[in-house]
C-alpha cells in the first residue's frame, strides 16, 4: 500500500493566492509547509493557524464533512481538535474545498511515545465517551468505517495474504474470528472519528493532547474507534481507558480487537512502503494482540 502521489501540485504560491482571493485578512501571515498526509497537505499560517488542503480528489468531500460537522461536535470534546475556522472553496486554478484550522502544538503519536499513560488513557477514554453519541440520519456514511467488522473481511484477507510471513497468522485469525462471532452493534449509529490511530493524535510532554484528521468522520459501530485505543494506549493503561470510557461490554471489546487487527495490518503495510513509524506501530499492535489471543480474546 504505497503512499499516494499528489494529484494536484500545491506550493506556496497556490496557497497564498487562495488566501488572498478568499480570506485576504489572513494573506499577510507567514506561510510555511509543514507536513503531507495520505490525502492532505498542511501549511502553517502565522503562529496560530494552519491551512489544510487536499492533494487528492478523494479527499475533497472529506474536507466538506469536516467543515460541516466538526464545528458542531468540537465544543463538547475534551481533547483539542482542529475544527475548521474558515472554509475555502474551489477556484478556477484549484478544484477542491480546503480549510483554515487552528494550529495545535504537539508531535504525531506515531513519532512521540506516550509516557503519561494514565493521563492519556483517561483523556482518550473521555474523548471517545463524549464523541460516541447517536449521529443524525444525515451523518456521513463511510464505506470503509461505517459498516460492521464483517464488512471488512475481504480487506482482512488481502492484508493477511501480503503480511502473513511477518505476523502470527494463527493467533491473529483467532482474534479476527472472535470479532466476527461477537454480537453486532445493535443500537443507533454512533458518531465516529473513523481513522483514530496514533498518527492522528498529537502528543505533548508525553501525553495525548489532541485528535486530528477528521476526514473519515462518519456514523457506525463504536468498536471502530475503540479499536484505536489498543494502538494508542500502552497495555498497562487499558483498565484506566475502560473505566473512563464506560462499562466493559464483552461484545464491543471483541469487535474492537478485530478493528485493532485491521488497523495494525494497515499501518504495517503502509509502513513497509516507506513510513517506518507506521510499521513500528503496526508491528507492536499485532504482536500485542497475538499475545493476548489465548487470554483476553477467544
Amino acid at each position: 500500500m504505497r503512499w499516494p502521489e499528489p494529484e494536484f501540485p500545491i506550493d506556496d504560491g497556490l496557497v497564498r493566492r487562495l488566501l488572498e482571493d478568499q480570506h485576504p485578512d489572513l494573506a499577510g501571515l507567514a506561510l510555511r509547509p509543514f507536513d503531507a498526509g495520505w490525502d492532505n497537505v498542511m501549511w502553517r499560517l502565522g503562529e496560530d493557524l494552519a491551512v489544510r488542503i487536499p492533494r487528492r480528489a478523494i479527499a475533497a468531500p472529506l474536507i466538506v464533512h469536516e467543515q460541516r460537522w466538526l464545528p458542531l461536535l468540537a465544543p463538547g470534546l475534551p481533547l483539542a481538535v482542529p475544527a475548521p475556522l474558515r472554509a475555502g472553496v474551489p477556484a478556477s486554478y484549484y478544484p477542491w474545498h480546503w480549510s483554515v484550522v487552528p494550529w495545535i502544538d504537539g508531535e504525531p503519536g506515531d513519532r512521540a511515545p506516550v509516557r503519561d499513560i494514565g493521563g492519556s488513557a483517561d483523556s482518550l477514554g473521555r474523548f471517545l465517551r463524549v464523541l460516541h453519541r447517536p449521529a443524525p440520519a444525515d451523518a456521513p456514511y463511510n464505506p470503509f468505517r461505517s459498516g460492521s467488522i464483517g464488512s471488512r473481511a475481504d480487506t482482512f484477507e488481502e492484508r493477511m495474504a501480503k503480511l502473513a510471513p511477518m505476523v502470527d497468522d494463527v493467533a491473529l485469525r483467532r482474534v479476527w474470528d472472535t470479532a466476527l462471532g461477537a454480537p453486532v452493534h445493535a443500537g443507533a449509529a454512533i458518531w465516529l472519528h473513523g481513522d483514530l490511530h496514533p498518527a492522528n493524535t498529537l502528543v505533548r510532554h508525553g501525553a495525548v493532547v489532541a485528535v486530528i484528521d477528521f476526514g473519515d468522520i462518519c456514523a457506525g459501530d463504536p468498536a471502530c474507534d475503540v479499536g484505536a485505543a489498543w494502538l494508542t494506549v500502552p497495555p498497562e493503561g487499558m483498565d484506566r481507558f475502560w473505566s473512563v470510557y464506560g462499562p466493559l461490554d464483552p461484545a464491543l471489546e471483541a469487535r474492537s480487537f478485530g478493528w485493532a487487527v485491521l488497523f495494525g495490518l494497515m499501518l504495517l503495510e503502509i509502513g513497509l512502503e516507506g513510513r517506518p513509524t507506521y510499521a513500528e506501530v503496526g508491528r507492536e499492535t499485532l504482536d500485542r494482540l497475538a499475545s493476548m489471543a489465548s487470554g483476553a480474546v477467544g
